[in-house]
């Protein structure tokens, strides 16, 4: 009896060393990254990422916008069902270790033939000519985790649940990016607007000043078709950006997850103000930081628990079965305890053989899966290092191009200034007069759009450092 035993835990020793050597974890990949990224200005670990989206972006207004965003929008509402679900799903595997069990409560009655064994031993035995069987009893069934199947189930449902939390941020950081863009883009709109409306009323004095010429004889009527085709240009422009501002109210509306609006403004769109110095921190720092790479970084764990899941499924399941209860073949005696009770205990290895290819299939489709997850992986590190190095050159760029056209707008206002006394003068014609507003009006127009894109660029980094879920 020794010797049995000894030899049934030599081969449950043999089965614990195997299983240690059925499933190796895949270390975490790598992707190249460069030691700073291209165009910072500079070398600073600190990562604007790492700000509050509320100290990032200051403004009462757009805060407002954002909070509502966060809280009602409907892709972040899903995003958040999608990890109560997941939660729940990991919650689940915490109970995949535990045996089944089933409480069973069965009545039964069989009519025997009477030409039968069962039928004959029942008139002999029984007297009767049925059989009855009563039984109340609950089934247990273990299966022994062996190989780490529970183990990289529960592995792969941690991690799926932790995907969702990234997707969340993901949902999070692009929708602070997007109402706030969205918001500089109406402030842009409404110094569009005043432009438009100043340069009319500019338009309108000049073309009384033609008016006065024209009846004094000094000028021909094309002098005043031309200042009034001017004028209309302009007036041309105020119902089509009173459109656009309507349009981008109801879109950050709908984004805010709110009813089509009107959108309360408190401040200018050369009011708004960021640090000058925006660190983009360290590119290695990048992975921790960014959503949807860390999505992909998990995915490769789900990807190897599902590798160890399919191998184990080429080995032996070993189950323990058991069961206990009440049992008798009367109703009258079927809770006469001790006599009705029974217990029976059972244990079984399955080995698949005929499946073997089925599996073995499986296992290798899913080392090829888990190859796919980890080139999407890097892929991710690549493409989030293109965005941040897309976004500081967007920056150092635009600040040279506002530069130039800030003061081209100058020379230009100088020059309508100029245009104007030597029109009055009659040192000027009026072509000269038109020909310097209408340049003025794009000039300004140009500035404006300039930095609106200055402050997309600058959420856009934030965003691209993955910023604006915290």
């Amino acid at each position: 009896m020794t010797k049995f035993k000894n030899i049934i835990a030599f081969i449950l020793l043999l089965v614990v060393f195997a299983a240690c050597n059925i499933t190796k974890d895949t270390a975490k990949p790598t992707a190249p990254l460069p030691t700073t990224f291209r165009n910072a200005v500079t070398e600073d670990t600190a990562s604007i990422a790492d700000i509050q989206w509320r100290k990032f972006f200051t403004d009462a207004t757009l805060q407002k916008l954002i909070s509502s965003a966060i809280a009602k929008n409907y892709d972040m509402q899903l995003a958040v069902k999608n990890i109560e679900a997941a939660e729940l799903l990991f919650k689940q595997t915490k109970w995949a270790y535990l045996p089944s069990a089933a409480l069973q409560v069965t009545a039964t009655s069989n009519r025997p033939s009477d030409n039968s064994l069962n039928g004959l031993s029942a008139k002999n035995f029984l007297g009767t000519t049925h059989v009855e069987d009563y039984s109340a009893n609950i089934a247990l069934s273990w299966e022994a985790d062996i190989w780490g199947k529970i183990k990289n189930q529960r592995a792969g449902a941690l991690a799926a649940y932790l995907q969702t939390e990234e997707a969340r941020k993901a949902v999070q950081t692009n929708i602070v990016a997007a109402v706030s863009q969205g918001y500089y883009n109406l402030l842009m709109l409404d110094a569009q607007l005043a432009i438009a409306q100043r340069n009319i009323l500019l338009n309108d004095s000049t073309l009384r000043i033609i008016r006065l010429q024209f009846n004094a004889g000094q000028v021909t009527s094309l002098a005043i078709q031309q200042a009034e085709a001017q004028q209309l240009t302009a007036a041309a422009l105020v119902p089509q950006i009173e459109k656009d501002i309507t349009l981008q109210e109801n879109a950050l509306s709908i984004l805010a997850g709110e009813l089509p609006g009107k959108i309360q403004r408190n401040i200018a769109l050369n009011q708004v103000k960021f640090s000058d110095s925006l660190s983009a921190g360290v590119p290695a720092e990048l992975v921790s930081r960014r959503p949807d790479v860390r999505s992909y970084e998990l995915a490769l764990a789900r990807a190897n628990a599902q590798v160890g899941i399919t191998k184990a499924n080429m080995y032996p399941t070993v189950s323990i079965t058991a069961g206990g209860g009440l049992n008798a073949f009367r109703a009258s005696n079927w809770f006469n305890v001790p006599a009705s009770l029974f217990g029976v205990v059972a244990g079984g290895i399955v080995q698949p053989l005929f499946q073997k290819k089925q599996l073995t299939t499986a296992y290798e489709v899913a080392k090829v899966e888990r190859e796919k997850t980890v080139i999407e992986f890097r892929q991710s590190v690549l493409n989030a290092v293109g965005e941040v190095s897309d976004a500081l050159v967007k920056i150092e760029k635009l600040n040279q191009e506002q530069g130039i056209i800030v003061n081209r707008v100058s020379t230009l206002q100088k020059a309508i200034s100029n245009a104007n006394m030597l029109f009055g003068s009659g040192l000027a014609n009026y072509l000269e007069v038109i020909t310097a507003q209408s340049n003025a009006l794009q000039s300004e127009l140009e500035l404006a759009a300039i930095t609106r894109e200055q402050l997309s660029a600058k959420v856009e980094l934030y965003r691209a450092l993955g910023g604006g879920w915290k």
